[in-house]
C-alpha cells in the first residue's frame, strides 16, 4: 500500500501548507460552497478543472465524464446541471473539451474500447452530422481537433435545450453556457466562439461558430 501511503502524506503536507498560507481557508470551505461556474469536461486525468481556471476549491462545480458528453437520458449529468443552476445559482456553464482527447479518437476511428464504446455512439452522432466538414480537413490529426470542437459545440446546444436551463432562461435567471477546447501541449484554452446566454442566441452562436470553424491549420491562440 505505499503508494496510497504516499497520497495520504501527500494530502497532509498540502493541508498543513493552505493552513499556514490562509488559516481560516477550511473554515470558510466547510460552511457554504458559492462558485460562479460550472465545468462539464472530460474524465481524463490530464484535464484538472480548478488548475486549469486558476480556481481554489469552492470555485467551480465539476461534472466529468469520457468526452464530455451532455445526454439528455444521464440523470447524472442533467442533475449536475439541475442542482447548479436551481440551488447554486452559477452563472455560467463551461463546456470543455479538449485536443487529443482519446474517446473522441476511438470514436472517429471505429477502435473498440468495450462498453465505453456505446457512450462514444453520441460522438458518432456528431461525427454523422458534420461528415461532410470533416472530411475536407487535410489530415487525421486536423480531423480529431475539428471534432474536438464540434462535439464541444453540439454539447452546448445539448446544455441550452435542457428543462434546466430553459426554465431558468424562463424566468429570467442570468446563466450562460459557453464552448471551450483546453490544449494539453501548451495548457491553454481556446474558445469557440459558442456563448449563448439566451435562447434566441442559440441559433446565431452556433452558426458563427462553425462558421469560424478552421479547415486547415490549427485554431487561433
Amino acid at each position: 500500500m505505499s503508494e496510497l501511503d504516499d497520497l495520504l502524506r501527500n494530502n497532509r503536507e498540502w493541508a498543513d501548507r493552505i493552513k499556514q498560507e490562509d488559516p481560516g481557508f477550511f473554515e470558510r470551505l466547510s460552511k457554504q460552497q458559492s462558485p460562479r461556474y460550472l465545468w462539464i469536461g472530460c474524465s481524463d486525468s490530464r484535464v484538472p478543472a480548478n488548475q486549469i481556471l486558476g480556481l481554489d476549491p469552492g470555485e467551480v462545480f465539476v461534472h466529468r465524464n469520457v468526452a464530455n458528453l451532455v445526454v439528455h437520458s444521464d440523470l447524472n449529468c442533467l442533475s449536475t446541471i439541475q442542482f447548479a443552476v436551481d440551488v447554486l445559482k452559477v452563472e455560467h456553464i463551461l463546456i470543455v473539451g479538449h485536443y487529443g482527447c482519446g474517446g473522441i479518437q476511438a470514436s472517429m476511428t471505429g477502435r473498440r474500447v468495450g462498453l465505453v464504446d456505446n457512450w462514444l455512439r453520441h460522438v458518432g452522432d456528431v461525427f454523422g452530422k458534420h461528415a461532410e466538414r470533416l472530411h475536407k480537413v487535410g489530415t487525421e490529426a486536423l480531423r480529431l481537433a475539428r471534432l474536438c470542437e464540434l462535439n464541444v459545440i453540439e454539447q452546448v446546444a445539448n446544455v441550452c435545450h435542457t428543462t434546466v436551463i430553459q426554465d431558468a432562461w424562463s424566468r429570467g435567471q442570468a446563466v450562460s453556457v459557453h464552448g471551450w477546447c483546453y490544449s494539453l501541449s501548451d495548457g491553454r484554452v481556446r474558445e469557440l466562439g459558442m456563448d449563448v446566454a439566451a435562447p434566441e442566441d442559440l441559433q446565431p452562436a452556433y452558426d458563427r461558430a462553425l462558421a469560424s470553424m478552421p479547415v486547415s491549420g490549427k485554431r487561433d491562440e
